[in-house]
């Protein structure tokens, strides 16, 4: 039994299919990562991310179906995600409301809203093309995983080192930081607290949208309430595991996509465990992580902090 286990393990890690799916599941988890590592730099962690790429995911559906373009329905369903991440930043720094709270207020209004324009509306939806980079696809293993997908993915490679330059290299990145880190200071010198907390989280709402419009259209074809399941969480999980760093919570993100891609995979190869078990491996893996890395990293010193003048 465990060499047959051993060996299932052994054609899993060495198809193409397991990288290519791997990666593929990570990708719609790298999205949301994005922004929440922005978002958490300034001091906000965005629970609303989870309903920002639901809303993302369905409003990509609706745009889809009213104009057959995969490109419009992603750019529904990063405004989608924006609008979300806009109550968000409202009630958070305008308000000082709990951003908790109004996170998962959010989560559970746009589940329940979504639910009911899918029920009522039903939007036909359809998968994106593949698009194989010459020369790059032939690379084993890694190059049909990296180089062989819809092309919505190739969307996070620019992504990600425009996030990066965003915040180390630019004035907007260094007030970013200097908010999450000592609002009080940053306020002294002239910066607007409120406004670049704000602001991050407008763009985690953004690529949280993106990241619903990709799983839809990219992965999965077709909307139901449960499309997303977790993984804004997973995400939110990600950027802990990764020290909040952007390096750190990409190779997160492909610890969790890698792992839903294993359970999925095994199966596949006559491998006989419970269905159950194998559907909660990447929520187990998140709960390891979470308790492994939350308190070994140094988070930014206003994490979930409201700021309000005068007060420490």
């Amino acid at each position: 039994m465990v060499g047959d286990f051993f060996s299932a393990v052994g054609d899993v890690l060495s198809s193409e299919t397991t990288y290519s799916s791997g990666w593929r599941l990570a990708v719609a988890l790298a999205f949301v990562a994005v922004g929440e590592w922005i978002a958490e730099r300034a001091g906000t962690i965005n629970i609303s991310v989870e309903g920002s790429m639901l809303a993302g995911a369905f409003a990509a559906a609706m745009g889809y179906d009213a104009s057959g373009s995969v490109a419009v329905g992603l750019l529904i369903g990063a405004a989608a995600g924006l609008l979300v991440g806009a109550v968000q930043a409202h009630f958070s720094h305008n308000l000082t409301a709990n951003q908790f709270v109004v996170g998962l207020t959010l989560n559970i209004l746009v589940l329940g809203l979504a639910s009911f324009l899918n029920s009522s509306l039903k939007p036909e939806t359809a998968t994106a093309h593949v698009f194989e980079v010459p020369g790059l696809v032939e690379i084993p293993l890694l190059g049909p995983a990296l180089f062989g997908q819809p092309w919505p993915l190739y969307l996070l490679y620019p992504l990600v080192p425009l996030a990066w330059w965003l915040v180390y290299r630019t004035r907007w990145g260094l007030e970013v930081r200097a908010v999450g880190e000592n609002p009080q200071a940053a306020d002294v010198s002239s910066i607007d607290v409120n406004a670049r907390r704000r602001q991050a989280i407008y763009f985690a709402g953004v690529t949280s949208g993106l990241g619903g419009g990709y799983l839809l259209l990219g992965q999965v074809g077709w909307f139901e309430d449960a499309i997303v399941g977790g993984q804004g969480f997973i995400a939110i999980a990600a950027v802990i595991f990764g020290g909040w760093t952007l390096r750190g919570a990409m190779l997160g993100c492909l610890l969790f996509g890698s792992a839903n891609s294993f359970r999925l995979s095994l199966p596949a190869v006559g491998h006989p465990l419970n269905s159950e078990l194998l559907s909660s491996l990447p929520f187990v893996l998140t709960i390891c992580v979470m308790a492994l890395f939350a308190h070994r990293t140094r988070e930014p010193q206003s994490l979930a902090r409201p700021f309000i003048r005068g007060l420490r």
